[in-house]
């Protein structure tokens, strides 16, 4: 496994360089990259590398997520409040719907399975999208109105709505015995705990660390181990207390920041090396998670289905920044912005397929189900993740202004810092 994590490691830095090279983003050559040697091409991963894959793709999204709570300024979130609310449900319900509706007569599955199929595709790509904001964020682009501080929040609350939705629509289709009415009602009460935990978690550790004053990496350690806990406490309590990880994730960050932001300039110091390591291990494994023959064997159908729903995605996109102080090309740019999927869509997108086969159910849906997800992914994340980066680069103002403003990196201003951090850096 060693030897397979180091090449992977080899030829990731090598495609992301040469993508870079040819002005493309470096991610889309790692994905590329997953797809060509995952167990579906050329099979060159070590399968124990693919059996840990979920645990390491975990561990990398938790990075990015913990660098995009140390970029989340309360006074940006209070610009952007009711869009980002918008944002998170929207464009995931109108391209949700327009599956269910178009579907059928596209696939020939029945409505209850479509709407299952809209659930999985309507979900944005955190790991490909938040990314690429923080970049926006460090070189102040779009920063004066908050654009990538926008984008950055409302695509990891939609992630939190739709595999809810998922949830109910799977276990009406299997059988089993659930209250829809409770299902549905977890969506704010994760969202809304997820936070509340976050906050209290990172008040908690801010104090710790004015107390004890730990060197930045032991900080950085405490805090990535007490994601992964998070993580896996939101699996073990799901039906008794249910909280969204992810977002409680963003809000240590986002406390620990407001609270003390040397802290979280350190932090965010020691993540941003961190994440050159997990970038290419979350796109390189997301990739191997791709099975060509299953996406090309959807069909055109499945293919102008995909982009018929992005149309209506993007249009519900739209009508969320309408009466917003964004001009049209930052609008164009966040309706960009949510074209990637690929994280929910690897993670779940053969669920349906188990449950099937586990429940004794026809599988073809199952079947249908996965090949569609795949497909989403090969095509959406290489074209979003493209067109994020050039029409951002080309088209989002650079914030002038220097000092303190709302969505500035720490590493673009001069800072007083205290004593005690210069003792806890390390």
């Amino acid at each position: 496994m060693a030897l397979s994590m180091a090449e992977i490691i080899l030829m990731g830095l090598l495609a992301n360089f040469l993508f870079k090279f040819i002005k493309v983003p470096g991610l889309i050559g790692m994905l590329l990259l997953g797809i060509a040697f995952g167990p579906y091409v050329l099979n060159m991963f070590s399968p124990d590398i693919l059996t840990i894959s979920n645990d390491l793709r975990m561990i990398a999204l938790i990075v990015i997520l913990l660098r995009a709570g140390f970029e989340l300024n309360k006074d940006t979130l209070k610009k952007v409040g009711t869009q980002v609310l918008l944002l998170a449900f929207i464009p995931a319900i109108f391209e949700g719907l327009a599956i269910t509706v178009l579907a059928p007569p596209f696939l020939h599955l029945t409505y209850l399975e479509s709407a299952i199929l809209g659930a999985i595709i309507s979900a944005v790509s955190p790991a490909v999208v938040v990314p690429l904001m923080i970049k926006f964020i460090e070189t102040k682009r779009g920063t004066k109105k908050g654009v990538p501080t926008l984008v950055l929040a409302a695509s990891s609350i939609d992630d939190v709505f739709v595999i809810v939705i998922y949830s109910v629509l799977i276990g009406v289709y299997v059988g089993k015995k659930i209250s829809i009415a409770w299902q549905l009602a977890t969506i704010p009460i994760s969202i809304v705990t997820g936070i509340a935990i976050g906050l209290m978690i990172g008040w908690v550790l801010y104090r710790l660390f004015e107390k004890f004053n730990p060197r930045a990496t032991k900080r950085m350690l405490i805090i990535l181990a007490i994601s992964i806990v998070l993580v896996r406490m939101e699996h073990l309590m799901d039906n008794i207390f249910p909280f969204a990880a992810l977002l409680a994730i963003m809000a240590i960050g986002f406390i620990i920041l407001e609270k003390r932001a040397h802290y979280a300039h350190e932090l965010s110091n020691k993540l941003s090396k961190l994440w050159i390591f997990a970038e290419i291990i979350l796109f390189t494994l997301v990739g191997a998670q791709v099975n060509v023959k299953i996406a090309l064997n959807a069909g055109i159908s499945a293919l102008v289905l995909i982009l018929l729903a992005l149309i209506a995605r993007s249009i519900g996109a739209y009508f969320c920044l309408i009466g917003s102080n964004l001009n049209i090309k930052e609008r164009i740019f966040v309706v960009i912005s949510y074209i990637p999927k690929a994280t929910v869509q690897a993670a779940i997108g053969g669920a349906p397929l188990i449950a099937m086969k586990v429940t004794g159910l026809n599988t073809e849906p199952g079947e249908i189900i996965l090949a569609v997800a795949v497909l989403s992914i090969l095509l959406t994340a290489p074209i979003g993740a493209w067109g994020i980066s050039f029409y951002g680069n080309k088209y989002l103002e650079i914030e002038e202004q220097m000092g303190r403003s709302a969505d500035i990196r720490p590493s673009q201003v001069n800072r007083q810092i205290s004593p005690d951090s210069q003792a806890g850096k390390g």
